[in-house]
């Protein structure tokens, strides 16, 4: 394993080439992989479908990414550099095992895409300032536990795609009315009930969005893998 991803490190240095892919490769920790934070050149590093358990503070190094893939790892814990990443426009870690976010994770100032699929997040496990991600146009928090959707959530106003399937919520916050660039919202899987008069002042979204048959309405970002096109 080692000689090949050491190859790839090599000849992304080499070649000064901007995207470098271990999906799927055995990894479980960053670390063992020689060379990976020496690339401060790199814009995109795909770890999708390795076994990941943390991710290193090392990961800072890596000044100039704007997209970063997780996607089906074992990670449990974010490290509180990765919001000095002021590049990142991508991050998908879906399909984790995050029961929290670390402190100061809103300060990431380009994030567009966020992918949180897939893992044991609630509405305590998220930092102060993680409606600070003002830049963010697609939100997915599928299959977590969120019981509740904070007020804060209006704040995110550049938000088009909002994906909430399989959770525990019982409602929505009127505040969703501020989304007012949403497009897409996924909501079934749910305890809800009733919906906010607010969502009225959408005027994007579509219909269709909250009532499609589960599985067919989205192909959220953690489809990501190998040399995606984002």
């Amino acid at each position: 394993m080692s000689k090949s991803l050491k190859k790839i490190v090599e000849e992304s240095r080499e070649k000064n080439q901007p995207e470098v892919d271990m999906c799927d490769r055995g990894i479980s920790n960053m670390l063992d992989v020689p060379g990976l934070f020496t690339l401060s050149h790199i814009t995109q590093l795909v770890l999708s479908h390795n076994k990941l358990t943390t991710v290193p503070a090392n990961i800072a190094d890596l000044r100039n990414i704007e997209v970063l893939n997780f996607f089906n790892n074992q990670i449990e814990e974010l490290p509180t550099q990765i919001s000095s990443l002021q590049k990142l426009k991508h991050l998908n870690l879906g399909m984790n095992r995050l029961n929290t976010l670390p402190r100061g994770f809103g300060s990431l100032p380009a994030l567009e895409v966020l992918d949180l699929t897939y893992n044991n997040l609630n509405e305590n496990s998220l930092p102060g300032n993680f409606f600070y991600l003002t830049t963010l146009r697609a939100l997915y928090l599928s299959d977590n536990d969120f019981e509740i959707l904070p007020p804060d959530i209006g704040k995110l106003t550049k938000l088009q795609i909002l994906s909430l399937r399989d959770n525990d919520l019982v409602s929505l916050p009127k505040e969703i009315g501020e989304l007012t660039q949403l497009k897409e919202l996924h909501i079934q899987g749910n305890r809800l009930t009733v919906l906010p008069p607010e969502l009225g002042k959408c005027h994007g979204l579509s219909s269709a969005s909250n009532k499609a048959p589960r599985g067919r309405s989205l192909t959220p970002p953690h489809q990501w893998d190998r040399k995606e096109k984002i």
